[in-house]
């Protein structure tokens, strides 16, 4: 059975074939994501809770300890870390590989809600998850600085035009700001005056809250007219705090004015940005586990023009760093890379077949046997990464092979005097065992990475399936189109018409094999010698 011979009496139709692999490739080529590695992420999630004033072992008892035991019960935990610290509680949460990050999203968000009864009463606000790797570093940096508006201001144009569109874009986790000066008022207690009064903290605690609410005042119901009560709650300035009557003594009011010193302030006095020499609003973003960076950068860039319209003319935005611009450079050497090998298999091919028309046909099923891969990646969700690429590098070496044998077993029925034709059919029919066998044995040498487990496994798996699709193209292509076009470009050549070229590296070669004939026969004649020396070794 010759699987080569339909392929070779129709060179029309084979032609047709590998031109729709090799535009299938490049088609593929332009539409495949770049990426450093291939996104392989546990699944993580991280939890945070404010509770202002409580100390760390508050924290940790009253608001991380039931909520650990409610996030302890979800299936698919792989791991669970916890920091609780003066008035914070931060929860880490990562799922196993197998496990989708949205479904973990569930999971998270029913057990923050079968916690709450369990957490304390006067909690500001529940606790809030975000889909975000603490440990990674974020994608992209942004600076907003302004050099008339002060950065209270600045930084509520980040909160509510720019940190909320970012979070919105898909494969964004979590956009963080940072070096922002909120405004707020600062009350200053003076113990002495507070004691001289008989008052406490929590007596001025109990004050400014009940005088700060923002809740319903009720109705005044008519027979004609319902009229709804409205006042200005909101206490907004140390102004409007200082006149509030803390208790009466002796008949005269004690106010806030009295014992504590009433300064607008920031939230954080102790929190600073800086872009270069100027205050700076910074803009932390970070990705979800498995997004892919170049996609989501590129996202936050072509949306920032629109959010920079948005903004007033004073404020500037400015990129700080962006991860994608070592990814592309790595990816871009890696790809310069696989253009020089492929260069260099195919000059070592012409200097050894030293025939244009001979070089032609392998060099021909390199470039095919690539590009055809790239379409196989992305139909199964790949991206051209540093390990995708590392594996067409190595596969130029394979590819070209069984291009070689294929073309030396045809070239040998040629040069006893077949016809090119004739030559390709019993060549191929010769050969085509020999070319299935040495694919098979190449690619189960892959086959332990396409079942390693865990993230190893996962990063290594497609490096493992791009190579074998490499392989497995070169393969169909050696039988399809390389004896083909044996049957079309290949001819024997006569002593005369052999260039010098030809003729001086024929006697090189000549001489090689000269050598290594007699060096062979020295090891046959001292057997004992050579396997002494090769167990010694």
């Amino acid at each position: 059975m010759n699987p080569s011979r339909l392929f070779i009496l129709r060179p029309v139709a084979t032609a047709l074939s590998m031109a729709a692999i090799l535009l299938a490739g490049f088609v593929a080529y332009r539409e495949l994501p770049i990426s450093a590695l291939p996104q392989v992420d546990y699944p993580t999630i991280q939890v945070l809770t404010f509770y202002p004033g409580a100390s760390p072992d508050v924290m940790a008892s009253s608001v991380t300890a039931p909520l650990e035991r409610q996030f302890g019960q979800m299936p698919g935990l792989n791991q669970m870390t916890s920091t609780s610290s003066g008035g914070s509680s931060v929860i880490t949460l990562q799922f196993s590989l197998e496990l989708n990050l949205d479904v973990a999203e569930q999971e998270v968000q029913a057990a923050i809600n079968g916690a709450t009864t369990f957490l304390p009463r006067d909690l500001p606000s529940p606790p809030v998850y975000s889909k975000v790797n603490p440990a990674d570093t974020p994608i992209l940096t942004l600076a907003m600085t302004s050099r008339t508006l002060p950065l209270s201001q600045v930084e509520d144009l980040a909160e509510t035009r720019f940190a909320q569109k970012i979070s919105q874009l898909p494969g964004v986790g979590l956009v963080s700001i940072s070096g922002g000066q909120r405004p707020a008022v600062r009350i200053q207690v003076n113990p002495r005056a507070l004691s001289a009064y008989g008052l406490t903290l929590e007596d001025l605690r109990v004050v400014v809250t009940a005088a700060n609410v923002n809740q319903a005042k009720g109705t005044f119901d008519g027979p004609k007219r319902a009229s709804i009560i409205n006042a200005t709650d909101q206490l907004l300035s140390n102004k409007e705090y200082q006149p509030l009557i803390v208790a009466y003594r002796n008949g005269a009011p004690v106010r806030l004015s009295d014992v504590a010193d009433v300064i607008d302030d920031v939230e954080n006095v102790k929190q600073a940005a800086w872009m270069n020499e100027d205050p700076a609003v910074i803009l932390n973003i970070q990705r979800q586990p498995g997004a892919n960076v170049i996609d989501v950068v590129d996202r936050i860039k072509k949306l920032l023009p629109q959010l920079q319209s948005a903004l007033p003319s004073s404020v500037q935005v400015t990129v700080l760093t962006d991860r994608t611009i070592s990814i592309r450079a790595s990816v871009g050497d890696v790809q310069f890379e696989l253009l020089l090998a492929v260069a260099l298999v195919i000059m070592v091919i012409f200097l050894f077949l030293r025939t244009l028309s001979a070089t032609v046909i392998p060099a021909a099923a390199v470039p095919l046997s690539l590009v055809g891969t790239l379409g196989g990646m992305f139909l199964m969700g790949f991206s051209l990464n540093n390990l995708t690429l590392m594996a067409l590098t190595i596969s130029t070496g394979f590819v070209v092979d069984d291009a070689i044998v294929m073309i030396e077993n045809i070239a040998r029925y040629i040069e006893k005097g077949d016809s090119p034709l004739q030559a390709a059919l019993k060549g191929a029919e010769q050969i085509a065992f020999t070319i299935l066998s040495l694919t098979v044995s190449l690619i189960a040498v892959l086959i332990p990475l396409l079942f390693m487990g865990d993230v190893l496994g996962r990063l290594f798996r497609e490096f493992a399936i791009t190579l074998s699709v490499t392989i497995l193209i070169s393969a169909v292509v050696s039988l399809t189109l390389t004896p083909m076009m044996c049957a079309r470009l290949l001819r024997h050549t006569t002593k005369a018409e052999q260039g010098r070229f030809y003729r001086v590296s024929q006697e090189l070669f000549d001489r090689t094999i000269a050598a290594y004939g007699r060096t062979l026969q020295w090891v046959l004649n001292h057997q004992p010698a050579t396997l002494v020396v090769t167990v010694s070794t």
